[in-house]
């Protein structure tokens, strides 16, 4: 088990001294088409494990973590944040949402098995390679739909797993002297400095409590949905360049709304905005264009991935195309939080 430095800050998990990750809500995609990007609506909150361990099943509880609940075909994107580089693995039911292998305590090149922050400010689905990507999209367990069930033949984990490194010692330090030099330039030219960061720091690792054993919750996975223009970037820098050792990881259980009630006592979020209302109302979609970096390779593994109507019936909620003046460009200090407990998985 890795030894996690993990904190809960509201609703954005920091995994180490650095990376930010928060789950967004978004419109879902038709499963046809390639679309711009679908805006974002709105946080997913986020619980400890921890903090509920008294009616979450035996087997959450070992894994730690946090839960967030989403509805039957809710479609998610992850939002990144990074005050240094680092790398970021990400997986869907422990498999690698980049490349498509089995879920892996280290960092791969060949094929690159993570994301580079904050090159990659986001991440709306699984690795189709093109300039594409498959959306987030949930399902429960049991039904082969997820891209775990798809990809290995079973569903036992189900969830998102997140695992951050950050730089080594020698690399960190080169890339330190850089930006020291670039503040120096920076500095003579303006004459000024940017503000200090906020001071705070993180407060120590938790342990998931002991409680006695629950009823079993429903679990849910993350299955493809319609695809979108999106990146997942190439790394520029030698794979040496990474620290040995993950500053954090964390597994992320996803609960329907009924268990979500049952096990936090909360009332959930509304049921999802319907998209064909929002695209008529005028409301903006979003695209991205990192000209400076490579997209990655399609990711055989997830290549052969159905979407999740192959499961759960045609997709007829009506859809409007956005107009073209709707999709708009986008352009190219950390409060203390509440510790995440890690776990066997």
């Amino acid at each position: 088990m890795a030894a996690a430095a993990v904190r809960l800050d509201g609703n954005t998990l920091l995994l180490g001294e650095g990376v930010r990750v928060r789950f967004v809500r978004t419109l879902r995609l038709p499963e046809t088409g390639t679309h711009p990007l679908p805006p974002g609506l709105g946080e997913f909150p986020v619980r400890r494990v921890e903090d509920h361990a008294d009616t979450v099943p035996p087997e959450w509880r070992a894994r730690g973590g946090v839960l967030v609940p989403m509805y039957l075909r809710e479609a998610m994107w992850l939002s990144f944040e990074s005050r240094e580089p680092a790398a970021l693995q990400v997986a869907v039911g422990k498999v690698c949402a980049v490349s498509g292998r089995p879920w892996s305590g280290t960092l791969a090149r060949d094929p690159q098995n993570y994301v580079v922050l904050p090159r990659q400010p986001w991440l709306d689905g699984i690795n189709s390679g093109r300039g594409t990507v498959r959306q987030f999209v949930a399902v429960p367990l049991g039904l082969g739909a997820t891209v775990e069930g798809q990809v290995t033949g079973e569903e036992a984990w189900g969830g998102v797993q997140f695992q951050a490194f950050g730089l080594g010692a020698p690399a960190r330090a080169a890339w330190l002297a850089e930006q020291e030099e670039l503040a120096r330039r920076r500095a003579a030219r303006f004459a000024r400095m940017a503000p200090p960061p906020a001071p705070g720091g993180p407060a120590p690792l938790g342990a998931p409590a002991p409680a006695g054993a629950p009823p079993r919750a429903a679990a849910m996975g993350l299955g493809a949905g319609g695809t979108m223009r999106q990146e997942v970037y190439r790394d520029d820098r030698p794979l040496s360049d990474w620290a040995a050792e993950p500053a954090g990881r964390v597994f992320v259980h996803l609960v329907t709304p009924p268990e979500w009630r049952r096990v936090t006592g909360e009332e959930p979020p509304p049921s999802p905005v319907n998209r064909d209302a929002y695209t008529r109302a005028g409301l903006p979609w979003y695209d991205y264009d990192d000209a400076s970096a490579t997209d990655l390779a399609p990711a055989p593994p997830l290549s052969d991935v159905k979407p999740v109507g192959e499961w759960l019936g045609d997709d007829d909620a009506p859809f409007t195309p956005p107009a073209p003046h709707q999709v708009l460009p986008l352009g190219d200090a950390t409060p203390p939080g509440k510790p995440v407990g890690d776990g066997d998985w």
